[in-house]
C-alpha cells in the first residue's frame, strides 16, 4: 500500500470546545469555533530530565523524567465576521473569566472518502487559555489576505491513536 503525505497544506481541521478533558471522555457538547485556521504553530511537547549525580558512580549521572512543558499553540486565520476567538481573549482577559478554558482538537486529515475527509493523526489540547490575540495589520495598499493570530497556552498534549485500516 503507498505511503500518503499527510501534512499537506490546508489538510487539517481545528475545533474547540468550551470544558476540560480530552482524551477518552464525551465529546463537549458546544462549539466555540471550527476548521477555518491556515496555520497551527506549536503542536510540542519537552520533558526535562533530572539528572542524580550518585556518590560511588563514576560511569555518568542517572537520569530521571522530569517536568513537562508544553509549547505555545498560535491558530492564524484570514480575517472574517465571526469574532468569537476575540470574545474568548477579551472574556479571560479584562472581564475577569478567568477560569474559561478550552479543548482543542488538531485533525490531520486525508483526501475525502464517502463526501468526508478520512483521519490520519488527531491531537487533543486540554485546558486552553487565551494568553495572546493579534489582529491583522490595516493597510489598504496591501494585497495579502488580512490575519489575525490568537496563542494559547494549555495543560497538556494528547496524540490519539490512528484509526486501524479498514475500521
Amino acid at each position: 500500500m503507498p505511503e500518503t503525505a499527510p501534512f499537506i497544506p490546508f489538510r487539517f481541521q481545528v475545533a474547540l470546545f468550551p470544558g476540560q478533558g480530552a482524551g477518552g471522555q464525551s465529546m463537549p457538547a458546544s462549539l466555540l469555533c471550527a476548521g477555518a485556521f491556515s496555520d497551527v504553530g506549536g503542536l510540542e511537547a519537552t520533558m526535562t530530565p533530572r539528572t542524580i549525580k550518585e556518590g560511588g558512580r563514576n560511569w555518568g549521572a542517572i537520569q530521571r523524567a522530569g517536568n513537562t512543558a508544553f509549547g505555545t499553540l498560535v491558530l492564524k486565520r484570514g480575517v472574517t465576521s465571526v469574532d468569537h476567538l476575540w470574545v474568548w481573549f477579551d472574556v479571560v482577559a479584562r472581564r475577569a473569566n478567568y477560569a474559561l478554558r478550552m479543548t482543542g482538537r488538531i485533525d490531520v486529515v486525508d483526501a475525502v472518502e464517502n463526501g468526508r475527509p478520512r483521519t490520519l493523526m488527531r491531537w487533543w489540547v486540554e485546558n486552553a487559555m487565551p494568553i495572546r490575540f493579534k489582529a491583522p495589520d490595516l493597510s489598504a495598499t496591501a494585497s495579502q489576505v488580512a490575519v489575525e493570530e490568537l496563542q494559547l497556552v494549555h495543560e497538556g498534549l494528547t496524540a490519539e491513536p490512528r484509526p486501524a485500516e479498514g475500521g
